[in-house]
């Protein structure tokens, strides 16, 4: 129990202090900040998901204690409370069922973790929401100004409405308006499922963690979660607050169907001599132009639908390894 306890207090401290990194303003500061769930969440895959609750805690009123109640709640809302809770669900098992195979443990399954984790992300950007104004045309109105004010911090010009290498620069805010909630929902999506994985990596290398390492070619999601996709993003072109509350939330669900998607590239792909090159190709095609995840969301889409990888195994027969 003292080890535990150590262990949250220092994980806390860490967070924190990798949260806090923001206040500087430096591009170092970026990547620091959205590792600040990483500390939590080794605690909770090596340890204790008590270690987690209480370095959440730790970390929350640390930052209160010198900058404020608005950290306090930040951290909560952003790292804490979300590192806590998927650091938990990834531990979390049951006896496997009467004659089943393996450790004896059912664990947790992979895909509801990366559910878990859009929906989490998503639920931060909505938190972050009323910040800029309770009604749609508040909001938008609230961003509007905040990002025209950024943007003229930041490129140095006078303020008198124009911008060096934009051309008609409010109507590439109104765009950004439209476009920052969803994205900072998908941004949060895969910052959130790098920690969970970095996590996972450093407490499996330190001989800590229980947990079977899963393959990502067997992830499966529920399928009523495509049907919660369809109404969110169908409900994101009403109108009003509520839309743009849907546009994050089906943002954050396109963001784990890619995941999805890329589980059955790897699964379908056992068998092509060049898999790895043809893998790293994707990767990198995602990491520089970004676009290629649609493609994926599609894929994880039709996954779900005709369920995709039985019928490759069915014509291919069993891998012999899985990856």
């Amino acid at each position: 129990m003292v080890q535990i306890g150590l262990i949250g207090i220092g994980a806390g401290v860490a967070a924190a202090l990798l949260f806090a990194s923001v206040a500087s303003g430096t591009l170092l500061s970026i990547p620091l900040f959205y590792l600040a769930p990483l500390p939590i969440l080794i605690a909770a895959l090596g340890w204790s998901h008590w270690a987690a609750l209480l370095a959440a805690a730790v970390g929350a009123i640390s930052l209160a204690a010198v900058f404020g109640t608005v950290f306090f709640f930040a951290f909560l809302a952003g790292a804490g409370v979300p590192a806590w809770w998927l650091g938990y669900l990834a531990m979390l098992a049951r006896p496997a069922a009467a004659g089943g195979a393996g450790a004896g443990l059912d664990w947790y399954p992979s895909g509801r973790l990366v559910i878990w984790a859009a929906v989490l992300a998503a639920l931060t950007v909505t938190v972050a929401i009323p910040n800029f104004g309770s009604d749609a045309e508040t909001f938008r109105s609230t961003l509007h100004d905040a990002l025209m004010s950024l943007l003229h911090a930041e490129t140095g010009s006078d303020g008198a409405g124009s911008v060096p290498g934009v051309k008609n620069l409010d109507r590439f805010v109104n765009f950004l308006v439209a476009a920052v909630p969803p994205a900072a929902a998908v941004v949060a999506t895969v910052t959130s499922l790098i920690n969970l994985w970095l996590a996972a990596r450093v407490v499996k290398v330190s001989g800590l963690l229980k947990r079977p390492w899963p393959h990502l070619s067997d992830m499966t999601f529920p399928k009523p979660i495509a049907v919660a996709l369809a109404a969110a993003v169908a409900l994101s072109f009403t109108g009003g607050i509520i839309a743009i509350v849907a546009g994050v939330f089906a943002a954050s669900l396109l963001m784990a169907y890619a995941v999805l998607g890329l589980a059955v590239l790897h699964a379908i792909t056992r068998r092509i001599n060049s898999r790895a090159f043809l893998l790293g190709g994707i990767y990198a095609a995602i990491i520089v132009f970004g676009w290629p995840a649609l493609v994926l969301c599609v894929l994880g889409l039709i996954e779900t639908a005709f369920d995709l990888r039985a019928r490759v195994t069915q014509r291919r027969g069993p891998p012999a390894a899985r990856t």
